[in-house]
């Protein structure tokens, strides 16, 4: 069974801005506290929602960004500048380290690298006993953020993730910050459908830039469609826990978001203070890598 989320308290917001990657994950896990189960059995499930506590509330000044500055233009910009995949080819070993050299000591839940948060997650789906393809998803579904590693502001590469070329719906957060986007003077964009037609489907969607798009687009050629759906859409909360884009989606859409709703509590909630075993699981993925990705990966 799919598990329920359960509604968050509003937080207190300060204007700090986005310190690292690992405020904007401890934001999810408070804003996002899905009713099923955190993987560390000793940390109270309310210790993921502590908004008292003021490092838990890094993100204002991230999303005044984020708001002002994805417009439909500048989706459209960043799909040419990125989709050609030419910036680097590297293993997915490669791609994990270069990964995580993102790591900050400042990560105020977990003192855990990318690549341990990535593994925990994996690990996680697989003691489910989920399929591989499922485990694999678990494994690659932050790769997108190597962005960051590219040039690219955190404002692009991370955070909650919704359609651009209509109206911004006020469940996304922070929703007062879309008044600094230009698109907010668009007459065409201010509709609940905007330059789209009513359930003509995601795919048809431009979705706001971020390492959730990139990696599905990296990822088209190699994974099951239900994959590719958990890594594109993850970040879509306004959609798979609000349902406020049921207007846009298709059936096959609702069918697929299953999936996506599936994955989201083992990303919330598989970190725990002790570490993945690398040399010990390593064997394992190798295989599964190979088994479903080409030996080198464009990016």
């Amino acid at each position: 069974m799919t598990p329920k989320p359960t509604p968050s308290p509003p937080a207190e917001s300060t204007d700090r801005p986005l310190a690292n990657l690992e405020d904007w994950e401890q934001f999810v896990v408070t804003r996002y506290p899905y009713a099923d189960r955190p993987a560390d059995p000793a940390k109270d499930k309310d210790a993921y929602r502590n908004y008292d506590t003021p490092a838990r509330d890094t993100v204002r000044e991230f999303y005044r960004q984020n708001h002002a500055h994805q417009t439909y233009d500048f989706v459209l910009a960043k799909e040419r500048e990125f989709l050609s995949f030419d910036r680097r080819t590297m293993t997915p070993w490669e791609a994990f380290d270069y990964l995580n050299t993102l790591v900050d000591d400042s990560d105020p839940d977990i003192d855990l690298a990318q690549w341990d948060h990535l593994l925990q997650t994996s690990e996680a789906i697989r003691a489910d006993g989920h399929p591989d393809w499922f485990v694999l998803t678990g494994l690659i579904h932050d790769l997108g953020k190597i962005l960051c590693l590219f040039g690219e502001p955190q404002w692009a590469v991370v955070g909650d993730t919704f359609p651009v070329g209509c109206r911004y719906s006020e469940k996304i957060v922070y929703p007062e910050f879309f008044a600094l986007n230009p698109d907010s003077q668009v007459p065409e964009y201010q509709t609940p459908c905007g330059i789209y037609s009513q359930h003509c489907g995601l795919d048809n969607v431009h979705m706001s830039w971020g390492h959730d798009e990139y990696l599905y687009q990296i990822m088209k050629p190699y994974l099951p469609e239900p994959a590719l759906y958990m890594i594109r859409y993850h970040s879509f909360y306004a959609a798979h826990r609000e349902r406020d884009y049921d207007h846009l989606m298709n059936d096959h859409d609702q069918a697929m978001f299953d999936w996506v709703r599936a994955f989201n509590p083992y990303d919330l909630y598989s970190k725990s203070p002790q570490p993945p075993r690398l040399s010990e699981l390593r064997p394992y993925y190798e295989d599964l890598l190979a088994k479903y990705l080409p030996s080198t990966l464009r990016f």
